[in-house]
């Protein structure tokens, strides 16, 4: 059993390396996290995330041990990120921007905390010896959040994300499995309470239950994960967001102050530098957005996690946040998104023109999308043309 001088080492090791929190646990999840995810997975939350249901994650996930052969310990890590430099309702309210999520405001933290993971995995050996290692981050089927609670590193919220007192939920987590068997330290405790502002504030209602949220109705599943034509319902609901959504975060009493923390905390250290906001993923216009190419997509957000979601779907979400904008000025720009290479684009665009249609240039919309009609070959993109052409007929003939 490593020591508490050893133990203080190794999270004195993980600062260093640019981790704002470090705890230890067991490789053992609490049985509320197993049944919540085989209750979530059993209720298709998962929406077509089929990997997330696979039966040997599933297993991973609720049996940590078995990620790593004779695992003793769980080293988990925090990162944090600067938090939004607006306020929600400013975001709400600009309607020639879209808003992205603030992790994604500068690089892609995956490529940043994997680089440390590996570096504090390095020292590792040299403080405990050689040992067995594996380092994750996000991506492999480990209940992380479920760990970082039983580290005491902070408590699972009520948006099942991860709190901490001081600095609120703006960090990122990651994990190191270890065969060292280091002492663990004490679970955290829920500091929720009755609070439901996040539940109350999300804009699809995708928090259908303290610490459940249904990726079906989830804007960053839907902006982020999702490849396909988002439903109809939920596109009005959706607002400016263009990647991800931070509104569960942004009304959170415990990040009221976590923002002021993390903010100074990054002005102490150089280790955060790749993950300071850049100008372009801060509230960008939306306009410019559309007119991205291929090669403008790939420059731009080539460090970025919005890579993630490719041109196609990244316009298309920009196609969304247009028509629930009310700004029909944005209808010039659209008109040439009918023709985009993209029938994801090209169906979300013809939906965000019939949102904008007024009086004055209804007819010009029309003739837009009957004109396309004519060569759209894509049975979806048909599908959103037609929709909007008998959504024009009905509101302006019988007028």
């Amino acid at each position: 059993m490593v020591n508490d001088g050893v133990k203080e080492m190794i999270k004195a090791k993980a600062l260093a390396h640019g981790f704002a929190l470090c705890r230890i646990s067991s490789p053992v999840v609490d049985q509320k996290h197993v049944q919540g995810l085989q209750h979530w997975v059993q209720s298709d939350m998962q929406a077509d995330m089929a990997w997330m249901a696979e039966e040997v994650r599933m297993q991973r996930r609720m049996q940590p041990e078995s990620m790593l052969q004779d695992v003793r310990s769980v080293i988990t890590v925090a990162m944090t990120y600067s938090p939004p430099a607006y306020q929600l309702d400013e975001a709400n309210e600009a309607t020639e921007q879209g808003v992205i999520s603030a992790y994604a405001h500068g690089d892609d933290y995956h490529d940043v905390m994997k680089k440390r993971l590996k570096a504090l995995a390095a020292d590792l050996d040299v403080l405990l010896g050689k040992h067995d290692q594996r380092v994750f981050v996000d991506t492999a089927p480990v209940l992380e959040h479920a760990l970082a609670e039983s580290s005491g590193l902070g408590w699972q919220g009520k948006h099942s994300l991860t709190i901490h007192r001081e600095l609120g939920s703006w960090f990122l987590l990651g994990e190191i499995f270890t065969t060292a068997e280091i002492d663990a330290d004490e679970a955290a405790n829920n500091h929720c309470g009755t609070c439901s502002a996040c539940l109350d504030v999300c804009p699809t209602q995708a928090i259908v239950a303290p610490y459940v949220v249904d990726a079906r109705l989830c804007i960053s599943y839907l902006t982020i994960e999702f490849d396909g034509f988002i439903p109809h319902p939920l596109r009005s609901l959706m607002g400016n967001h263009i990647y991800g959504c931070d509104d569960c975060q942004m009304v959170c009493p415990w990040n009221q102050h976590a923002a002021k923390v993390v903010l100074r905390l990054q002005d102490l250290n150089t280790w955060c530098d790749p993950l300071t906001p850049r100008g372009e993923n801060h509230l960008p216009n939306l306009a410019s957005l559309l007119r991205l190419d291929d090669d403008g997509f790939r420059q731009l957000f080539r460090k970025s996690p919005i890579k993630r979601t490719k041109r196609a779907g990244l316009l298309r979400n920009v196609c969304i946040a247009m028509g629930n904008s009310g700004n029909d000025l944005f209808v010039d720009d659209l008109l040439p998104a009918l023709t985009d290479k993209e029938a994801l684009v090209r169906g979300h665009a013809a939906w965000a023109l019939g949102r904008l249609s007024c009086a004055e240039n209804h007819q010009c919309i029309s003739a837009a999308l009957q004109h396309q009609l004519v060569d759209e070959v894509d049975v979806n993109a048909r599908e959103e043309i037609i929709l909007t052409i008998e959504y024009l007929r009905s509101k302006y003939d019988d007028a």
